[in-house]
């Protein structure tokens, strides 16, 4: 595999979704199969867990670059605007969002984020989607976080002014 079709470099901080904000610590070769294999060694500061990617698997996994300041703040704008009731059935609601987080772009996570936020102003989460709530909105802090190089206090107090805007 050449340089030009590694699409990720060392030190390029990435999103994996439904895991976080991760760091490429580096691109090794392991043996597989006989043959060798590039790997991308993620360093994931969220869980403090390093992670190998085979880097033929990357762009099937979701993972992808940090979004531009602009895609990140369209996100945040996003979590303010009016929205489409959600189904009151949770188990189509879950899935539904759990969908939208497995896409894993910024856009996704604040649909989840916006819609889960104020579902539970009108009931009590269900425990799975209560989790995949605070998963959603850990992801949307890390990334726009990144982005907008603003500490993730900021960012979450950011998100939450936003949020009870409505």
């Amino acid at each position: 595999m050449s340089e030009s079709s590694i699409p990720f470099r060392v030190d390029q901080e990435v999103v994996y979704p439904s895991q976080g904000v991760g760091k490429i610590l580096s691109i090794q070769e392991k043996k597989f199969k006989d043959q060798k294999v590039p790997y991308y060694v993620i360093y994931l500061d969220v869980s403090d867990m390093t992670v190998m990617v085979p880097v033929t698997k990357a762009e099937e996994l979701g993972i992808r670059a940090i979004v531009p300041k602009e895609e990140a703040m369209r996100a945040l704008e996003l979590i303010s605007e009016a929205y489409e009731p959600i189904p009151s059935d949770w188990k189509l609601r879950y899935q539904m969002n759990l969908d939208l987080l497995k896409k894993g772009s910024v856009i996704n996570i604040a649909t989840i984020v916006r819609a889960l936020y104020h579902r539970s102003k009108v009931k009590e989460l269900p425990i799975l989607e209560r989790k995949l709530y605070d998963s959603a909105l850990k992801l949307l802090e890390d990334e726009v976080s990144f982005s907008l190089g603003k500490s993730k206090d900021e960012v979450e107090q950011l998100i939450f002014a936003r949020l009870e805007a409505k």
